[in-house]
């Protein structure tokens, strides 16, 4: 490999838009990772503000434009395709233009590469299908589990079908895809994390003013699926500091009802943050939480990369069995689980981490080891077998 190095373009619709953004940098850090095996290009759609070419790190980055007027270019950030469209339903009449966009950019540009990998069925890998090109094609979350009938199902199978290999980050979503596609195997390979950019050792005394308080931490988009609201119903009975970070379609909504349960002493919203700063907001809080639910339309968490952020941080992890949350938390062993939107469930779990200071030590002990396999050199290392094959 390293006398020929060959292309591989990453295309994916959830990027940083610049350096030090607050969008999740997880396809960032995979690429990164990637270019010891191969020379990495990232193709993701245009934000506004964003170049339309820069180099971030090793990574080239490509920034494809979607409709004429660009100011008008909102489909994908802050946040994620499905969300936007939640939060504002005339977005979704961006969705072919986005499509079609990203058709005649792979078209211009696909004879520069040798092998394409497409994070998210829809609409990387349904788009990548059109083309001979050889790919392979990650489920996330949301990709594969909303938007399952009609001309939408039959584009997931035909992109499911004709990529060289498939991949979920969870069982969860391996399974998922089988359903939409039986005769698939994919290959269960997670995103990670980079271990050595968070830790104890970013730790800061009393960053949140909280004093003598405990800090309960929860990071992370403010839509349905995340149940953020489950959160604040518990807080009601929990006597310490709960800081939010993230913003979303129900941020007002959500804040309303911190001051309709009168807890807003208790509620610290801190907004979106960069990757920098996190590291310091992790290590400085006390336990994480992360109370996901199966949204309405069948949306649920893919895997969950902040609980490894958090358990990284040397935090002790009270989650909800949800999506593929339950095949990184082992009950008892390196954090708590409860039902998901069972709140009285959710409130003992804390209670019992923040009474019980031997527990509190043995689940951070043991989710530290847990967090090693999912370290991006190893993540890249397993891809780059699935890419070799």
């Amino acid at each position: 490999m390293a006398d020929q190095r060959k292309k591989l373009l990453i295309t994916a619709s959830t990027f940083p838009r610049w350096q030090n953004d607050t969008e999740p940098r997880f396809i960032l850090d995979y690429a990164q990772a990637m270019t010891e095996y191969f020379d990495v290009t990232v193709l993701a759609p245009v934000a506004i503000g964003a170049k339309d070419t820069e180099t971030m790190g090793n990574v080239q980055v490509i920034r494809y434009h979607y409709f004429p007027i660009h100011r008008w270019e909102t489909l994908c950030y802050p946040g994620a395709i499905v969300p936007r469209i939640k939060e504002k339903k005339i977005r979704g009449l961006l969705v072919p233009f986005l499509f079609l966009a990203l058709y005649f950019k792979l078209f211009r540009i696909l004879p520069n590469y040798d092998v394409v990998h497409a994070h998210w069925l829809i609409p990387q890998g349904v788009v990548q299908s059109f083309f001979k090109k050889p790919y392979i094609v990650t489920g996330h979350g949301g990709d594969v589990t909303s938007l399952n009938k009609g001309l939408f199902r039959y584009l997931k199978k035909r992109c499911l079908r004709r990529a060289e290999r498939v991949s979920a980050v969870s069982n969860a979503l391996k399974k998922q895809i089988q359903e939409i596609c039986p005769s698939i195997v994919p290959t269960v390979i997670s995103m990670g994390i980079n271990i050595d950019e968070f830790g104890e050792q970013f730790r800061q005394e009393n960053y949140f003013g909280q004093n003598n308080s405990k800090v309960i931490l929860f990071v992370g988009r403010l839509a349905e699926k995340k149940g953020c609201t489950y959160l604040l119903d518990a807080m009601k009975y929990i006597d310490a500091l709960c800081v939010i970070v993230g913003d979303g379609p129900l941020k007002q909504d959500l804040q309303d009802q911190a001051k309709e349960l009168n807890i807003t002493n208790k509620i610290r919203f801190l907004g979106p943050k960069t990757h920098e700063e996190l590291k310091y907001i992790y290590a400085s809080s006390d336990i994480f939480v992360a109370p996901s639910i199966t949204a309405k339309d069948g949306d649920k968490e893919g895997l969950g990369l902040v609980i490894l952020e958090a358990m990284a941080s040397g935090l002790p992890v009270v989650a909800s069995k949800s999506g593929g949350i339950v095949e990184i938390v082992q009950d008892g062993v390196n954090g708590l689980l409860f039902e998901e939107k069972d709140v009285l469930q959710m409130v003992d779990k804390i209670t019992c981490i923040i009474d019980d200071q031997q527990l509190y030590a043995r689940l951070k002990t043991v989710a530290y080891k847990t967090i090693k396999q999912y370290d991006y050199k190893s993540i890249a290392a397993k891809y780059m077998t699935l890419l070799g094959k």
